[in-house]
Parts: structure tokens; sequence; C-alpha cells
């Protein structure tokens, strides 16, 4: 019957229910509690290296303003809608992974090509390939769910999911390859998949990354592993910024030096805005603090998942939950990197972290849940 119900209050492309107000709290939280810590962690570097200690901040904040509004846009669409660019959005991704591959490094004497410029703006493909992986998977699972035990269509799920991994893993971006792993991993139990299947792809996945690993594919995975292990065997190069992070950490004790007050931030901890700003949250915020935004992103993943329960059908359902899983598998990794729990792989902290365009592109995601959570409730308005 919610079937029927929605099906006969949608008109066009707009949804009419209401929004899941905690699961968008939650968000707004996170993006203003996260725009605070930006400004903290990076007005050090930003006066030293450019002159104005607002460069960061007044630029993430501009991208913050603009991608709620952006959220807020894409959750009045009805989440449908975008299932008809499944296959256009996959095949984008796939362009400029292989156009990424053929650009000179950004970075001078290092061979990774993570990035495309665009006038003032750059982004990583990798992050719009997390929700081409999410977008088209749900729109395959969903029509196919009664397939979901062929491996002739699992084979073909994991062509495109394989493609997609191996593309970013020469960027080399080891730390979006797992994500996007681990995405489609997901999608494809939730969606009905076989224990046998899971078991024997999890091997596979897991030996064919470490061959990339140790093979040379991933040229510079073997030393993570090993300054992860002793981060002290080179404390000025290589294990220079897992030991400042852990510095930073133990630093702020259990109630932190206070908001502003970090000692690592003044060059200490390399690009402190960037991958490593939750060293910068611990200093200041202390371990209650730490648990506190943790606890946060808990309850965001919690309440995506409720809203992909409650979803009217399976491909809101899946949209959700692949994205929900996102954040919280990025943030999860961010945080044991940050800890050195696992190896430092270059990952961003959701809503944190300093990246305007990724930034939007993930409140836009947010929106889409959103959208699945006006749709559950349709019926009920």
């Amino acid at each position: 019957m919610p079937n029927k119900a929605v099906r006969r209050k949608k008109k066009g492309i707009v949804q009419s229910g209401r929004l899941d107000i905690t699961f968008l709290s939650f968000v707004l939280i996170l993006v203003t509690v996260g725009l605070v810590m930006l400004f903290s962690s990076s007005f050090a570097y930003s006066l030293e290296y450019y002159g104005n200690s607002y460069k960061f901040i007044s630029r993430q904040a501009g991208f913050a303003v603009a991608g709620v509004a952006l959220m807020l846009i894409v959750s009045k669409i009805d989440y449908h809608f975008w299932r008809k660019f499944s296959w256009i959005v996959y095949a984008i991704v796939l362009v400029m992974l292989v156009a990424l591959l053929a650009m000179p490094p950004m970075v001078s004497g290092m061979d990774v090509k993570r990035w495309i410029v665009i006038g003032p703006l750059n982004f990583q493909p990798s992050e719009l390939a997390k929700f081409a992986i999410v977008l088209l998977f749900s729109t395959l699972i969903s029509a196919n769910y009664k397939m979901m035990k062929d491996l002739k269509f699992i084979g073909f799920l994991v062509i495109l999911l394989g493609v997609t991994c191996g593309l970013v893993v020469l960027e080399p971006h080891l730390s979006a390859t797992v994500l996007l792993l681990s995405i489609g991993i997901v999608l494809m139990i939730v969606g009905g998949l076989q224990k046998r299947y899971i078991i024997g792809g999890a091997g596979a996945g897991v030996g064919l990354l470490l061959l990339a690993i140790f093979s040379g594919v991933i040229s510079y995975g073997s030393d993570r592993i090993k300054y992860w292990l002793d981060p002290w065997l080179d404390p000025k190069g290589k294990g220079f910024q897992t030991i400042q992070s852990l510095l930073a950490i133990g630093s702020g004790g259990i109630l932190g030096r206070g908001i502003g007050q970090s000692r690592q931030k003044y060059l200490w901890v390399p690009e402190p805005h960037n991958d490593f700003i939750f060293a910068i949250v611990c200093e200041e915020l202390g371990l209650i603090g730490a648990i506190l935004i943790i606890i946060l992103f808990a309850l965001l993943v919690w309440r995506g998942f409720t809203i992909a329960m409650r979803s009217p059908d399976k491909f809101g359902s899946l949209l959700a939950i692949g994205l929900t899983f996102q954040v919280g598998l990025q943030a999860m990794l961010n945080i044991w990197v940050v800890t050195n729990t696992i190896p430092n792989t270059g990952i961003s902290l959701p809503f944190f972290s300093y990246g305007g365009t990724s930034l939007m592109i993930l409140l836009a995601e947010m929106g889409i849940v959103l959208s699945v959570s006006r749709s559950s409730n349709i019926e009920k308005t």
C-alpha cells in the first residue's frame, strides 16, 4: 500500500513529503563544527604560506553555504530522477579517471595523479566515483534483485566495480580504492549476495589489494606499512606526520587545550586542515570532544540507515545505505589513520577537511538521502 500512496501523490520530479529533520540536524551540526575546526586548524598555516589567515575558511564557508542550499534543492527532487543518469555518471567518471592518468603529476617528484584542475577549481574524480558506484549499483540491483543468485550478473557487477577501482588504484589512491570496493560489496550484500560469493569475493579482493601493494602498482604501499609499524624509523621524514599527529592527540588529554589553543597546528602537523584535521580536533577538544564527534558520525549513519529501512522501494533503500555508509566508513578510516591504527592512506574527514568541491558533492549526496526520507513520509503528510 505505501508504494501506491507514493505513486498517487507524486507529481513530476518534485517531492512533497516532509524531510527527516533529525538527519538534517546531524548534517548541519557536523558542517558547523567542521567549519569551526577548519578555521582553528588552518589559520596559522594559511597566514604562513598565503599571508591571509582567512584564505581556507572563507573559501570553505562559501562552499558550505552553497552546498547546504544545493542539499535542500536536491532533497526536493524525487530520487528516482537520478536513476536515468546512472550509466551517464558512471561513463563520465571513467572518462575522467582515464584522462587523469594522462595528465602530469600535480606534486613535483611524486607520481601521484588525483586532481583535475579547471580554472580556480580542482577536484578528485574519485569523489564523484563513489557516487557513481552507489547510483549505478542501486539502479542495477534494485531492477534485477532476483538475479543476485546468478553468477553472470554478479560477475557483471564485479567487472564494473573492478574497472573503477583499477583506474583509481593507478593514480595511486589506496584509500579511495578501499572505499569504492567496500561500497560496492556492501550494496551487493544488502542486495542479496549469497554467503559463498561474499567469502570468495573478500578473499580475492584482499589478495588483489596486497598484490597491488607489493608488486609495485602502489609503489609507496610497502613503505607506508613499514613506517606505520614504526614511524620513528624516519622521524624527520616519512614518519614525521604520524609522530606529530600522535603528539597532538596526546597533548589534548581528556578535556583538550581549548578551541584555538593547539600547538601542533603551528606548522608541526603538515597541512593540519586536510587529512590530519582530527589530530587538531583531539588536541583542542580532548578525548571527550573527539568522542562526541565520533558519536555524531555514528548517529548520522544510524539515521541514514533508518531512512533506508523506511524507504518505499529497494532503489531508495540502496541509495540511502550506500551514501550514508560511504560517510561513516570514510570518517572511520580517517580517524584510524590519524591515530595510527592503520597505515597513512591519505583520506579526508567528511565535513571537516578542506575541500570545497568535495564538500558540495557530499552535501548533494546527503540531499539525496533526504529525498528518500521525503518519499517515505509522503503518505503521512
